[in-house]
């Protein structure tokens, strides 16, 4: 009795996950690497701040944002303030956001609210800011970000070809423990092959959407798309800035609005938030402070976001429709399942083993290729 063949359509799913994957394997391993690098990045950084910038002692009334930007023009001429963290906690200092205008170095600065004292100027952050565009255009600027998102394509193609070819014919003990265990002490062919097929399937599921945010990421029209599906339409905070430009001539005897009372106003309005981003982008000739809430603060996004744009002569809320505050809360949440801050610390560890077994995907599956490859060339013979 003749054995019956592949049918065509496991031919060309085969095809699909062997083939893009080996052309754009190389690349995937650095973006994968550089991407579970990042996960961390908030920890590491807090680490190396150390205890004496993270704390201060409270003393009155903080200063006001308008106050700390001219202390940061004065201590760190030609550097771009972008934004500022601040904390709930009265006993913790705040967080300057600030970039060289001219080498393009970012830095994490520490100040105590209270006396405009620099607690520490921190260049960690410059070190993700590398792996971060690493990750994200190979450091080749726009040619190097179509080469990730093609990659990233492939990599999200080869995640759903991948469980098709997981998936057993049959429901078995034997096929069962083959699908979701990995045999330990089997040669290195029979692990190496376990290895991409078990660990493949348990982090599938992370790793598609990983694919899938960083695509919606890259192409704005994707993500454009996809907030409009869920009924927001708005802009990026730095679009939503140059909607409120400054009349210079018609604002230059105002005062700004007490930020202390903003912050706290803030704080009343969303007693559960822990921090509050504020961004100082083109602080002097723009007429907003955009307030961004969360439990937590990321490099890219907060957990919990809430969005307020206030006046900054008037202090009312502006920009506050329901259609905004889904697209800053869909926005956001993209960038919170990409960078693994979508279920706190769980979150955040789940999205670094996927993104260590993404990593390694492509060499385990080209070793088993290449096993296969000379295996047929050894029976020829």
């Amino acid at each position: 009795m003749k054995k019956k063949g592949k049918s065509t359509f496991s031919k060309i799913i085969a095809w699909l996950h062997l083939w893009p994957s080996i052309v754009a394997g190389l690349i995937l391993v650095f973006v994968s690497l550089t991407g579970t690098i990042i996960v961390y990045g908030d920890e590491i950084m807090q680490w190396s701040a150390g205890k004496e910038a993270l704390y201060v002692k409270p003393e009155g009334k903080p200063l006001k944002i308008d106050e700390i930007t001219s202390i940061h023009k004065e201590k760190f001429p030609g550097e771009s303030f972008s934004y500022i963290i601040v904390d709930k906690d009265p006993t913790k200092s705040w967080i300057i956001n600030s970039a060289n205008l001219k080498n393009r170095k970012l830095t994490l600065i520490y100040i105590n609210p209270y006396t405009g004292e620099i607690l520490k100027q921190d260049k960690t952050i410059g070190f993700f800011y590398i792996m971060a565009h690493v990750h994200s255009n190979l450091l080749m600027g726009k040619t190097g970000g179509w080469i990730v998102a093609i990659s990233t394509i492939v990599f999200v193609l080869s995640t759903l070809t991948g469980l098709v070819l997981w998936w057993p014919k049959k429901w078995t003990k034997a096929t069962r423990d083959s699908s979701f265990k990995i045999k330990w002490k089997a040669r290195f062919k029979r692990l190496n092959y376990d290895l991409h097929n078990v660990f493949g399937f348990y982090s599938s599921i992370i790793c598609f959407f990983l694919g899938m945010t960083g695509l919606l990421i890259f192409f704005s029209p994707l993500m454009k798309g996809t907030i409009s599906l869920f009924g927001g339409e708005g802009k990026m905070w730095f679009y939503t800035l140059q909607d409120y430009p400054r009349d210079q001539e018609a604002t230059k005897d105002m005062a700004y609005y007490d930020t202390n009372e903003l912050i706290q106003k803030a704080f009343d309005l969303h007693p559960d938030k822990k921090i509050i981003r504020i961004w100082t982008y083109n602080y002097d000739n723009v007429s907003i402070y955009p307030f961004f809430l969360g439990t937590n603060a990321g490099l890219k996004s907060e957990e919990g976001k809430e969005a307020l744009y206030f006046d900054k002569f008037t202090g009312q809320i502006v920009n506050d429709g329901h259609k905004q505050k889904i697209y800053d809360k869909v926005d956001n949440l993209v960038w919170q399942i990409h960078m693994g801050q979508w279920w706190g610390q769980l979150g955040k560890f789940s999205t670094f083993l996927a993104g260590l077994i993404a990593t390694t995907l492509p060499i385990t599956g080209f070793l088993v290729w290449w096993g296969r490859r000379k295996k047929k060339s050894k029976t020829k013979n």
